[in-house]
């Protein structure tokens, strides 16, 4: 997979990177932004996020895959759509950041395609301090899920993969910054 791989690279940098003075939801600066969604709403970057995904999963025993709104909703998305080419059909979760105000009142949505137990990978689009990841984690630990594994497309190598790691997560990243510059040459 390292020709979709090394073309999602360049979708991302042409669509998703710009350099700049860029203030980051952390609160920290940054010299550049990665807006992951324009790349993950784009037909060819979908299917190329939700084939590497599934590649990078296909060895892990999970019923889905599930994200903090809205950053993540595209790669569930993606994901759910693209499982079935790996034999293993996926189901989605998305995670919200505040309580349903009305109705049931979850954070979760789509836990009726799951049984408690379930395992599942989470995912994110950008890894900075690893917090919103730790969030949407404790939310599907909170509602009976698993977490087997959780998974990015671009680790900006600033302390969020040791966050993680420190809470017991290994990061699985599609990208750090350095590679996807690389790849994208």
């Amino acid at each position: 997979m390292i020709g979709e791989k090394r073309r999602l690279a360049r979708l991302l940098l042409e669509k998703s990177y710009r350099g700049g003075d860029f203030v980051l939801t952390s609160g920290r600066r940054s010299d550049y932004y990665f807006d992951c969604r324009v790349t993950a709403l784009h037909a060819e970057g979908s299917r190329l996020i939700g084939l590497l995904f599934n590649d990078m999963l296909n060895n892990l025993d999970i019923k889905g895959v599930g994200g903090m709104t809205m950053g993540a909703d595209p790669l569930v998305s993606a994901v759910t759509v693209t499982s079935s080419d790996f034999g293993r059909p996926l189901h989605g979760l998305l995670v919200r950041k505040e309580a349903k105000g009305h109705g049931t009142g979850q954070f979760v949505e789509g836990l009726g395609n799951f049984n408690g137990g379930d395992s599942v990978a989470m995912l994110e689009d950008v890894v900075t301090t690893g917090k919103s990841l730790l969030t949407a984690c404790g939310r599907i630990r909170s509602a009976g899920l698993r977490i087997a594994a959780v998974c990015a497309v671009l680790d900006r190598e600033e302390g969020g993969r040791e966050m993680l790691e420190a809470a017991g997560y290994d990061l699985l990243a599609l990208f750090t910054r350095r590679e996807l510059l690389e790849l994208a040459r």
